[in-house]
């Protein structure tokens, strides 16, 4: 099988350790300095890749020439990804500042860096040689929101590459630069708060068949796709569907950072396995819950098998829509 290319952001996460957060003009001292990949294509290409090993998983994206981008491929190819379609350009390496209190708040300084210059020319459609293309953050890419996003979508549909996205969530009223793009997408993957900007109708969990609805009229071509903290739904012509989320003891949960990104890797494999809608939530709803076993992204993730394991242990919750 030709397997999964995922396009989009990478970047690298670097973790300061610090005592206190210093007032302007002070000093404090780091403590500890660790450096970890993250963004869409590292965060869902490993996951993926833990799900199924057998799993061909392309990443796609754009690096800086330098040691940070190096760190990238170096772990993305550790983990069994494919990078031949990783480019470099002159502009470094996107990266995070996470300057961290221990047991305390993190604050973040990002540097957009390559991956805001990532768009469709950096992207051999005919070269990639894949059946499925997921392409995201949409919102954290400067070109692909500013239209090669849709150009990048139409070139892999008309090459017959079954198609899906996701989004970053924001406070803003961007959400409208996503629309002309869902004509173009097999599977929308999204959270409720992007559901709920991407359509304008609140995000509580009576109103998510309406907003499936209106999502699927904007042109989705298979499912539309919303988790929530209490529920995953799906739509698609096999009519609308509700799983909802695991009930979990407090002592699980060693970190929500890579749950969503988790919860959308359940969904592709479901989807490239030709799964029910009802399995590809239920699975997508596991793999959310292993990733909330640890406290970083992709650590918690392990085989298909083991995660369907582990979460036997645990009852859903009861929610009826």
């Amino acid at each position: 099988m030709k397997g999964i290319a995922v396009a989009g952001t990478l970047l690298i996460d670097k973790i300061n350790t610090i005592e206190s957060y210093p007032n302007v003009g002070e000093l404090t001292q780091i403590r500890g300095v660790k450096r970890s990949v993250g963004g869409l294509v590292p965060n869902v290409g490993i996951d993926l890749k833990k799900i199924d090993e057998n799993l061909t998983i392309k990443a796609v994206g754009l690096i800086g020439n330098d040691d940070d981008g190096e760190f990238i491929k170096r772990v993305l190819s550790e983990n069994g990804i494919i990078t031949e379609s990783i480019k470099t350009c002159e502009v470094n390496t996107s990266f995070t500042d996470v300057m961290s209190i221990s047991g305390g708040q993190r604050t973040f300084f990002t540097f957009v860096g390559a991956s805001a210059n990532f768009g469709a020319d950096d992207v051999d459609i005919d070269g990639l040689d894949v059946e499925m293309l997921h392409l995201g953050y949409f919102l954290l890419l400067d070109k692909i929101d500013g239209g090669d996003g849709l150009k990048l979508l139409k070139k892999a549909k008309e090459k017959g590459i079954k198609t899906s996205i996701d989004l970053v969530s924001e406070n803003s009223d961007r959400y409208s630069l996503v629309l002309p793009c869902l004509a173009y997408t097999d599977n929308l993957i999204v959270n409720e708060l992007e559901a709920s900007k991407l359509t304008g109708i609140e995000s509580k969990n009576e109103n998510l068949r309406l907003i499936a609805e209106k999502l699927k009229n904007y042109g989705v071509k298979e499912r539309v796709i919303i988790h929530t903290p209490e529920i995953g739904v799906c739509l698609s012509k096999n009519g609308f569907t509700a799983v909802p989320s695991y009930e979990l003891p407090k002592e699980f949960i060693q970190g929500t950072t890579g749950a969503g990104d988790a919860f959308c890797a359940g969904a592709l494999h479901g989807i490239y396995k030709n799964k029910t809608d009802k399995e590809i939530l239920e699975f997508a709803s596991a793999a959310a819950v292993v990733a909330l076993s640890e406290s970083d992204a992709t650590s918690g993730l392990r085989a298909e098998e083991e995660i369907t394991k582990l979460c036997k242990k645990f009852k859903r919750k009861e929610i009826c829509l």
